[in-house]
């Protein structure tokens, strides 16, 4: 990472916030960007409660002007692999032409009197460049309710690479505003790549 850009300070500050191991996460970022100018960048720490354990994770997501760089590190416990606790952190980098999807649902309270430049509640991210398909299949059926034929199955091919949840209660309204402000740089991003 250049270490005069503004954007690259303001990446490392927000990995130092989240306070889950920023040497560690930085680091990794670092080494994914290289050299590259940030455009824009999300943070998003997440605690969840897994029956008796709380785990933590961390997913810094990178726009440079040709890459969108994953970052995901999870804590786990000690097990059979390892007699102490330890982390795993792993970065993709994939090609802006290669994203096929950018989808940003937003949640806002009492729509019938939005307003605009309004917070939504809660945002999800998902973005898609088809590392990851998911497919729904069920049987086909035809519209005669006494056929017993066998018409095979019917199904959707989802992209769903990645899928982040920031929400205002849990996550605070800056993050919000920050998964609100890279989704339109990474739209932006793409779009560019089409003209």
């Amino acid at each position: 990472m250049a270490k005069t850009s503004t954007t690259t300070q303001g990446l490392r500050a927000a990995i130092e916030r989240s306070g889950y191991y920023p040497a560690l996460v930085a680091e990794a970022v670092e080494a994914a960007v290289g050299g590259e100018p940030i455009r824009s960048y999300l943070v998003h720490q997440e605690t969840t409660f897994d029956a008796n354990e709380v785990r933590r994770h961390v997913t810094v997501l990178v726009l440079t002007g040709t890459r969108f760089i994953v970052s995901h590190t999870d804590e786990q416990a000690a097990d059979d692999t390892s007699p102490s606790p330890y982390a795993t952190t792993s970065t993709e980098s994939v090609k802006l032409g290669r994203i096929s999807s950018v989808v940003v649902s937003r949640m806002v309270a009492n729509p019938e009197s939005y307003t605009p430049g309004t917070l939504p509640r809660e945002v999800v991210l998902t973005i898609g460049w088809g590392a990851v398909s998911r497919i729904d299949l069920e049987p086909a059926a035809c519209g005669d309710p006494n056929c017993e034929a066998d018409h095979g199955y019917t199904g959707s091919s989802t992209a769903d690479d990645l899928s982040l949840r920031v929400s205002e209660a849990g996550d605070g309204p800056e993050t919000v505003r920050q998964a609100l402000a890279f989704a339109q740089s990474l739209s932006e991003a793409t779009a560019d790549l089409n003209h």
